[in-house]
């Protein structure tokens, strides 16, 4: 399924604008994610730009955004602390929700998992939470400055060295982690709780996924990112949780709900009303899409109409060769049809026949067959082509009659 990532900014808790991306898929979209990313991170990290595109592509749109002061958001980090990151997360659901839909699904890596586990409480339509690494309570990040701990205390800031940058941590951020406690927040979670961690994380220990899956109520899963690292960096670390978030996720998310066929003999085209241009297309119980592309507006999520035009030429050519190779007993390899469009005038084309004026649709087609083919067999083959019954349509006049019903 085509991608769509937008950008897209929103007010945060401090009233700076926070930079966010909506990865959504061009067609039906299923439901809203909301991602929150690790500790000094931002929303471009691998793992977050990875699992958002997998849910993406399985239809569930996910907005990953910078928290105050990180990324390309406004504000000071300086000024920030865990409840107001908890703060910008639900800034983040607000926004979903008035401009697209409230989010069923958080995920949060990191200190961004501790973030969804303290801010779940507060969005109503959430229906699964995933963290990814997750320490089970906010004060687990004082550890990344344990040593800058007595400057903090005793002249209310410091500056830090995390993950080979610079960052002003103030006192009133060790008072605020410190005296958040998640462990009754995640006894009331309702939604479903799946928990992601790596048995031996460096950064966050394996004994904070314990004690949060040993918190949590059922529904909840765990699953173990044997040898992956606390930034998941490994591309097939990264890729595995998003292949599994997405399967998890489609238990407790809205499938999409499509017509199922079309009456006999009839092909049903409908608007999706999901892009400009987008089309269900349905052929008995065949269900398939067709679009523009987006040099002319459209998403690219299918076939144009012209390009379906090309694939029944195409399709219906190589179906003919073959029934004439078996009806004559040829030993005739594996048949590819190519087929290429365009409008050009008739004096210019040569070969499109005569009698032709002004400017006409011009379909090449070229076919390929696997092993050794005789000149005869190939001057056969052209002739055979010329009787494939859309050829036949494509030259002839045909009749379209319309009728516009409520």
């Amino acid at each position: 399924m085509a991608i769509k990532s937008t950008r897209i900014e929103f007010p945060g808790s401090q009233g700076g604008k926070l930079a966010a991306r909506l990865d959504a898929p061009s067609g039906t979209v299923r439901g809203y994610a909301l991602f929150a990313h690790c500790f000094t991170c931002s929303k471009d990290v691998f793992a977050a730009s990875r699992i958002a595109s997998a849910l993406a592509s399985h239809g569930v749109a996910t907005l990953r955004f910078d928290f105050t002061g990180l990324g390309a958001s406004e504000g000071e980090f300086a000024n920030t602390n865990f409840s107001s990151n908890v703060a910008d997360l639900i800034a983040a659901a607000d926004w979903l929700r008035d401009n697209h839909a409230a989010p069923e699904l958080l995920i949060g890596h990191s200190l961004g998992g501790a973030a969804v586990l303290a801010g779940a409480g507060h969005i109503a339509e959430l229906k699964a939470v995933a963290t990814i690494g997750a320490p089970a309570d906010a004060d687990h990040v004082v550890h990344n400055f344990q040593a800058s701990l007595d400057t903090i205390e005793a002249d209310g800031e410091a500056t830090v060295s995390l993950a080979g940058r610079e960052f002003t941590i103030k006192k009133q951020f060790l008072d605020d982690v410190r005296g958040t406690s998640l462990k009754d927040r995640i006894a009331a979670l309702k939604p479903a709780l799946i928990v992601f961690h790596a048995p031996l994380d460096q950064t966050v220990g394996i004994e904070n996924a314990s004690a949060i899956f040993s918190a949590a109520r059922h529904p909840k899963s765990f699953v173990s990112l044997d040898g992956a690292d606390h930034l998941l960096s490994r591309r097939q670390d990264a890729v595995f949780v998003a292949d599994v978030l997405a399967g998890w996720a489609n238990r407790f998310l809205p499938s999409v709900e499509r017509p199922k066929s079309a009456p006999a003999g009839v092909v049903r085209v409908r608007e999706t009303r999901q892009g400009k241009f987008q089309q269900d297309v349905l052929v008995d119980d065949h269900h398939l899409l067709a679009d523009e592309p987006s040099s002319v507006g459209g998403d690219g999520t299918g076939p144009s109409p012209y390009d379906y035009l090309s694939i029944a030429l195409g399709t219906c050519t190589s179906m003919t060769l073959r029934m004439y190779a078996d009806f004559k007993k040829l030993e005739l390899g594996r048949v590819t049809v190519d087929v290429s469009h365009g409008k050009v005038h008739a004096d210019d084309c040569k070969d499109c026949g005569e009698g032709k004026t002004g400017k006409i649709d011009r379909f090449e087609r070229t076919i390929s067959v696997d092993g050794e083919v005789s000149p005869e067999l190939r001057g056969k083959l052209e002739e055979i082509a010329g009787k494939c019954p859309v050829h036949r349509t494509l030259e002839a006049e045909a009749a379209v009659v319309t009728k516009v019903i409520e």
